[in-house]
């Protein structure tokens, strides 16, 4: 059954809300209590990931992520026309999940799950390591997707584990972000965009690289492109 682009957009609006307020809010009570602790937090970013695949995966494909729509985009599985609207569904989404974790915990960036280079890092390092990330994220999207959309069980489990795996091993890096949508909300509503420019060029291309990679591994599979 084809869905509207305006019900996919508030799909995605809706998706990625809650992949912010859920994710950076774990982040913003683990900096006020060190109750979940690091392992913690990457498996709520995983767990958020997974349910909302399976809340909206069948409506708009639960992409919360402008890195992989654009990925899908670039390898003719979702039209164009269609990812314009998407991107800022999940934009303003993303704004508005750190605007209610600003609402309810103030505005300290460490509050509102703000992403930056760590440990000493250099900006190329954090860039090296955002497409790192995303490229092995959209690597597995494509893999477990049909089309544009991850709506299966077994997309939720791929995906999710994919971004728990990753926030585990990098979160303490870069914060693990893959998500120009996820890096832009707390950035903007923090007011500090510094380091923007690093998770929107890092996850952007390697979603790209990835989708490619992905595509030319599974030569042959039968993958068409998704008007729903």
């Amino acid at each position: 059954m084809n869905e509207s682009i305006t019900r996919r957009c508030f799909a995605e609006f809706l998706g990625t809300f809650c992949l912010v307020l859920l994710g950076c809010g774990a982040m913003a009570v683990d900096a006020r209590t060190q109750m979940l602790t690091h392992v913690g937090v990457a498996i709520a970013w995983g767990l958020v990931v997974m349910v909302m695949i399976y809340a909206v995966g069948s409506i708009s494909g639960a992409h919360m992520n402008p890195a992989v729509t654009i990925g899908f985009s670039a390898l003719g599985r979702l039209p164009v026309r269609d990812a314009l609207f998407y991107l800022p569904a999940q934009c303003l989404g993303a704004l508005a999940g750190a605007a209610a974790i600003r609402a309810v915990l103030g505005v300290d960036e460490a509050m509102l799950g703000s992403t930056n280079v760590q440990l000493g890092l250099t900006p190329m390092a954090g860039l090296v390591i955002e497409f790192g990330l995303t490229f092995i994220l959209m690597f597995v999207v494509v893999g477990v997707s049909t089309g544009a959309k991850e709506e299966t069980i077994t997309a939720a489990i791929a995906v999710g584990s994919t971004i728990a795996l990753a926030a585990m091993v990098a979160g303490p890096l870069t914060k693990a972000s893959m998500n120009p949508a996820r890096s832009l909300g707390p950035a903007v509503i923090a007011g500090d965009m510094s380091e923007l420019w690093i998770y929107c060029v890092g996850p952007i291309s390697g979603a790209i690289a990835g989708a490619f990679a992905a595509q030319a591994l599974h030569a042959g599979r039968d993958h068409t492109v998704d008007e729903a």
